[in-house]
């Protein structure tokens, strides 16, 4: 009986950050409610006090309990042996259109904490949260980079920090855009077009 009641509350948790995760992608997170995430869970917002002290606790759990795409695509390097640096660094980037065109929670949630909240205080950790990524992205691709002018596939002059920059600019602003208009283009197949000429451009001769 215990361990039911125990399952029935990890599910109760689950729906209830289900619930949060598509209002806050749909209205904002500012303009949702507990009521509003406690009448989509068809749960009492007791239930919700439950599980979380309150707004910030639950939109917390709900960005720790899901892999955001550039968190996703760190795997991809793990597999990956230095031989081919630029090869490394274009499936690295391209996992990361990957992931979030075709895995639907990484989208929302990724969504949510690029355009649909405010960094306020309680909300700091995703600021954060994306602060981390970034430098670790920046600090992983300017490997990559520096790696690749040692091997002689870019030219030397290569400045590999301002590079990675405009990498991780391009990437940022296509991510955005796509999320704004998913329609409009294919993020894999426009983000391999994209990075493919820029990498045409770095190439040594």
């Amino acid at each position: 009986m215990a361990r039911r009641t125990k399952e029935e509350a990890a599910a109760t948790r689950d729906s209830i950050l289900d619930a949060a995760e598509q209002l806050f992608v749909e209205q904002g997170v500012s303009r949702t409610t507990l009521q509003h995430i406690a009448s989509a869970a068809g749960v009492t917002r007791g239930a919700i006090y439950w599980h979380f002290d309150d707004k910030s606790a639950l939109f917390n759990a709900m960005m720790e309990r899901a892999t955001l795409p550039f968190e996703c695509a760190f795997s991809v390097l793990e597999c990956s042996h230095g031989a081919d640096p630029l090869r490394d660094m274009r499936s690295f980037i391209l996992e990361i259109f990957r992931v979030t065109e075709q895995n639907p929670q990484a989208r929302r949630v990724f969504e949510i904490a690029t355009l649909k909240v405010e960094f306020v205080d309680e909300l700091d950790a995703v600021r954060v949260r994306r602060s981390q990524s970034q430098k670790e992205w920046m600090a992983r691709v300017e490997s990559l980079l520096a790696l690749a002018r040692e091997k002689g596939q870019i030219h030397d002059a290569v400045p590999t920090h301002v590079v990675a920059l405009g990498l991780w600019s391009m990437m940022d602003g296509l991510l955005r855009n796509w999320m704004f208009e998913p329609e409009s283009f294919g993020l894999l197949d426009t983000g391999a077009q994209i990075l493919d000429t820029l990498l045409r451009g770095l190439r040594a001769s």
